[in-house]
């Protein structure tokens, strides 16, 4: 019984360990799948080689990748175990073909569509979320079970504790493997991150007195044509906004060596209302050249302390590639900030273009960028800001229907 154990959680530990080894660093469209056979050929060789009881029944941990990949993956990736399982079930034969068919089926049903819930979960959460879903559907396997084996209750009770124990261990600790990959997989992408910031600091260095040269130059010309008498208030207002932007620009300039760090010159304690006028107010003409109606509601009075520099930035960042996106047909730009159990939420959705997720993953990654001209560095500015703020960005996209940015940030 014990060496038939040891055998299965080894079988169970084979693709989370192959994982470690040559897919943790990037987990691409090819690896999905090895990972999705290796899956299959877990689930298969834990049939192969089930637990044997003398009351004439067997059982195996089948279920356990069975439920894991379809509460990461989805009704997609987890098809195909559901196609292995079955077939290699009539392949054994013997009693019970139907009856795992129609319960493998009921899982298929059932447990994929909780896959939103799961993923949203933080790691302690998916550990005990999967444990709590793995022991339902076991206690919900051996009670229908009881039925074909009601004349031994005696023997049969014993068995359905223990097998839900198996279940529960085996499935907290496969699950505490994956989320420990998962985990590395984000420090590094981090660290990476701070590497390449450091590379653009070193870069920019080269680079930025000659970028300020024409802004002073251009700063001037404007500050001359403002004290114009011939202008218009409109006029003279589209000058102010365009010295404002102009010593903005100077300060990204002068700071960017180091914009990865706030300057506590600039530091504010405040709800973001202010920089988010300030960007739709500036952006809007941008997004009447492009057809483009900017909807703004905003209901946070939570405070948080920030450079307000780089956020005003941030947000001239998000609000300019929304825009872009929409360049084609036109549409609507939705900025939604509000409060949800002390965080604020920032929501920037559009309905353009949209992307891939391959292109998702890709975000934030200095001199990548989805439009042709594109350098990267918006992108890598507003990840970097929103991280110096504890936040974070969640990105959801449909190709051809739009992008959504929820930037989540802890007061």
């Amino acid at each position: 019984m014990i060496e038939t154990l040891l055998l299965n959680v080894l079988f169970l530990l084979m693709p989370v360990l192959l994982a470690v080894m040559f897919f943790e660093n990037q987990l691409t469209k090819t690896n999905k799948y090895l990972l999705i056979f290796l899956s299959s050929v877990t689930l298969v060789f834990c049939m192969a080689f089930p637990f044997n009881l003398e009351m004439g029944a067997i059982f195996d941990l089948r279920y356990i990748p069975f439920i894991i990949v379809a509460l990461f993956g989805g009704y997609r990736t987890v098809f195909p175990l559901y196609l292995v399982l079955n077939c290699y079930r009539f392949f054994i034969g013997g009693e019970g073909i139907y009856q795992s068919l129609v319960f493998s089926t009921i899982i298929l049903i059932v447990v994929p569509y909780l896959n939103r819930w799961f993923m949203g979960k933080s790691a302690k959460g998916r550990v005990l979320y999967a444990v709590v879903v793995t022991f339902l559907v076991m206690a919900c396997y051996f009670f229908t079970l009881s039925f074909k084996y009601s004349n031994l209750t005696g023997e049969f009770l014993p068995l359905t504790v223990y097998a839900l124990v198996i279940h529960i261990i085996v499935t907290s600790v496969i699950m505490s493997l994956i989320e420990k990959v998962i985990a590395n997989v984000k420090t590094r992408e981090l660290y990476l991150r701070s590497e390449r910031l450091r590379d653009i600091s070193d870069l920019s260095a080269s680079i930025a007195h000659e970028i300020r040269n024409p802004l002073t130059v251009t700063n001037g010309f404007l500050q001359l044509l403002q004290g114009s008498k011939t202008i218009t208030a409109e006029e003279k207002s589209y000058i102010e906004f365009s010295l404002k932007e102009l010593e903005r620009a100077e300060l990204i300039v002068s700071d960017f060596l180091t914009f990865s760090k706030p300057q506590s010159a600039n530091m504010v304690y405040a709800n973001f209302k202010d920089e988010i006028t300030y960007v739709e107010n500036i952006m809007r003409p941008y997004a009447n050249l492009n057809q483009v109606d900017i909807q703004v509601r905003f209901t946070n009075s939570l405070m948080k302390r920030y450079d307000k520099n780089q956020m005003q930035q941030c947000f001239i960042n998000l609000f300019k590639n929304g825009i872009e996106a929409m360049a084609d047909n036109g549409g609507a730009l939705s900025i939604d900030v509000a409060e949800h159990k002390k965080n604020i939420m920032i929501k920037i959705s559009d309905c353009g273009v949209g992307m891939t997720r391959e292109e998702i993953v890709q975000l934030g990654k200095p001199y990548y960028s989805t439009k042709k001209e594109g350098t990267g560095l918006g992108m890598l500015m507003v990840y970097s800001t929103i991280g110096n703020v504890k936040g974070k960005i969640d990105v959801k996209s449909v190709v051809g229907k739009g992008t959504t940015f929820l930037i989540t940030i802890p007061v």
